[in-house]
């Protein structure tokens, strides 16, 4: 490579994406740019309806986007996703129960992104995925609603890691869980950032997960970017805007001593 500097793992320019007709568009994202880079953790936080989950489904393929480009590992992004770029980025959702199959064990749910990216030894595979989360091996063969809400997520995860992803997409990946388990599967994501060598985008309301989880932050207010903050060494952004602000005390009620906690014990 030389002196040239790798693309960006996601970069987007004046991302739009509009829902409703033409004549009244609903602009839930306008105009925003921004770029994560390779092994980083970026973070994308505001209130429901900021567009900051908008973002995430269209660099997904799930929303259309309106306007303007995103391209990964510097290649643009149609509209229409190809199946080579569901092994490069993976996505994890809100609610772990709503996304995984009722009738399929832990072990199907495991072993179809391994069929449709053609991966042999599905075995070995599975059993390594589910050791990476801290899956007991007993649970592979159980259903979902068998397992708890954290155990869930933690298939969840494995599901999206199964294929060896360069990026996770991580949409809100502990809103639906409780405060303690939260903290286990925060910290869980930041260990296998680390260890697979993977790029994170994550969606949440709570700036403290984020400054948690992220070196750098978008904090999005209705469908704009309104602030990029730097995340230090010891987990805090400097906020300038207002609006950052009134979100940065609205997120002082998450306990960090909670998850402190469990770093200490991990």
């Amino acid at each position: 490579m030389g002196m040239m500097t790798a693309p960006a793992a996601i970069q987007i320019d004046d991302l739009s994406v509009h829902f409703g007709s033409a004549q009244e568009p609903v602009k839930a994202v306008d105009k925003v740019s921004f770029k994560v880079p390779v092994q980083q953790s970026f973070g994308l936080v505001g209130e429901s309806g900021s567009g900051k989950s908008t973002i995430l489904r269209a660099i997904a393929g799930l929303n259309q986007m309106s306007a303007g480009q995103a391209m990964v590992s510097g290649t643009p992004l149609t509209n229409n996703r190809k199946k080579s770029f569901y092994k490069e980025v993976q996505m994890v959702f809100q609610d772990p129960y709503a996304s995984l199959h009722p009738r399929h064990t832990i072990d199907k749910i495991l072993a179809e992104p391994l069929a449709i990216h053609g991966f042999e030894h599905i075995e070995q595979r599975i059993a390594q995925a589910m050791e990476q989360v801290s899956l007991p091996s007993k649970f592979r063969f159980r259903y979902a609603h068998q397992l708890s809400g954290g155990q869930r997520q933690r298939v969840a995860i494995a599901r999206a890691l199964i294929v060896e992803p360069k990026i996770l997409l991580l949409d809100e990946p502990t809103s639906a869980l409780d405060v303690s388990i939260q903290a286990e599967i925060l910290n869980l994501l930041n260990q296998l950032r680390s260890a697979l060598s993977l790029t994170y985008l994550l969606v949440s309301h709570d700036l403290a997960v984020v400054s948690y989880m992220c070196e750098n932050i978008a904090v999005m207010q209705q469908g704009k970017l309104v602030e990029l903050l730097e995340v230090d060494g010891s987990g805090n952004t400097y906020p300038e805007h207002p609006y950052t602000r009134q979100l940065n005390l609205a997120s002082k009620g998450y306990d960090r001593d909670i998850i402190n906690k469990f770093i200490d014990h991990a």
